[in-house]
């Protein structure tokens, strides 16, 4: 095979399939469709979930859960992922953190949880703290910054009682 020899053969435009011309086209009479049936008539389609007229996958699995679409999206890191990524001294932050790649895509309130061991003396600024995780960056010698943000449900009971 030749490189002059790729396009010989090959129609830039191809023409259209003739339906309903005679039984000398080999598209007459019923057109490709085949005998009756649902798929012979005009404007028959069925849904994509559709399974031979037996109970749908979709309406079979129960359905599980709760999505609340008004919800804050919280992002989550643990006081091990801060112990192996930064040194004592450092400051940590969103920004900081994004950089790191520890909180990554896009998020509404940042949360530090207590999860792992802290070493280094680090000042680490998040909008919530888990109760373990402001014990263990204190007792690290650290400090806890709480940056302002959307006051939860739950604070705001905390602030009025």
């Amino acid at each position: 095979m030749n490189l002059n020899d790729v396009h010989r053969g090959v129609k830039k435009h191809k023409s259209r399939k003739r339906l309903g011309r005679g039984p000398g086209s080999g598209h007459g009479k019923t057109c490709g469709r085949g005998h009756k049936g649902q798929k012979s008539r005009a404007g028959a389609s069925r849904k994509p979930t559709f399974q031979g007229g037996a109970m749908p996958m979709v309406r079979r699995v129960p359905k599980r859960g709760f999505h609340n679409k008004f919800g804050d999206h919280v992002m989550v890191v643990n006081v091990c992922d801060l112990e192996r990524t930064f040194h004592s001294g450092d400051e940590v932050n969103p920004d900081v953190l994004r950089t790191h790649s520890l909180a990554k895509g896009r998020y509404d309130q940042l949360k530090v949880l207590g999860n792992g061991d802290l070493t280094k003396k680090l000042t680490v600024a998040a909008h919530r703290f888990s109760k373990a995780a402001v014990e263990k960056i204190r007792q690290a010698g650290g400090e806890v910054v709480i940056l302002p943000g959307k006051t939860t449900v739950a604070e705001k009971k905390k602030q009025a009682g």
